[in-house]
């Protein structure tokens, strides 16, 4: 179950929610998950540059703007693999 009422007013699926954090996946994207319009789910979105193509400053700048802590301490590939987890 959620953990506060507040949490059940915002999200549009809560047994999906409850269901994503139970495998635990955190608060924020089991909440994207769970209110993501079931059409618009399967549609292809945009498209970017694979990160590999990515310079570290650039990987480093999106980790920061996504709340990815100790990026400072990451290569590369572990900066990547960060991105690609969260």
């Amino acid at each position: 179950m959620s953990d506060s009422r507040d949490d059940n007013r915002r999200i549009k699926d809560p047994e999906q929610y409850d269901a994503l954090r139970e495998e635990g996946m955190s608060k924020e994207k089991a909440a994207r998950i769970a209110n993501t319009d079931r059409e618009a789910a399967g549609q292809k979105g945009g498209r970017h540059p694979e990160y590999e193509d990515w310079s570290v400053d650039a990987l480093y700048e999106k980790a920061q703007q996504i709340g990815i802590g100790q990026r400072s301490e990451m290569s590369k590939d572990e900066l990547i693999r960060a991105l690609r987890e969260h």
